[in-house]
């Protein structure tokens, strides 16, 4: 599901890479920094809960907010739409509702393999014990 993003919800700044790159890493802003405030934005609620719900380190939750840093390349327009595109991906990620799971039993075999190593690990913790001569 593909979502279309107004570009005043999106706040790109220019920002100074990190890393080796000699003279021109000092002079020239070429790292997109983008910021994309969840909770103000005209995605569908569930969506934005999903989003809010996720585990990821690109989300602030105390500030609903998604940030993302790119500097993948020298130009500052590649990285500005590498970062529009990781966006994209995160929100396309969050827009899949998750399948419920199914509980299941576990079969004969399993269970009666599970006790027999319980026993095994059993019989081996008791052979640490003291030494009677």
């Amino acid at each position: 599901m593909n979502f279309i993003i107004p570009d005043e919800e999106i706040e790109i700044t220019a920002i100074r890479a990190q890393g080796a790159g000699g003279q021109n890493i000092n002079k020239v802003s070429n790292a997109a920094h983008l910021r994309f405030d969840i909770r103000a934005s005209s995605l569908p609620e569930p969506v934005k809960s999903r989003l809010l719900t996720m585990r990821d380190h690109r989300i602030s939750v105390t500030q609903g907010a998604i940030i993302i840093k790119a500097q993948r390349t020298r130009s500052l327009e590649k990285n500005r739409e590498d970062a529009i595109a990781r966006l994209h991906a995160l929100i396309n990620r969050a827009a899949s509702e998750p399948t419920p799971r199914k509980p299941t039993r576990p079969t004969p075999a399993s269970v009666r393999k599970r006790i027999e190593n319980k026993v095994q690990r059993g019989r081996i913790k008791t052979l640490r014990g003291k030494v009677d001569t």
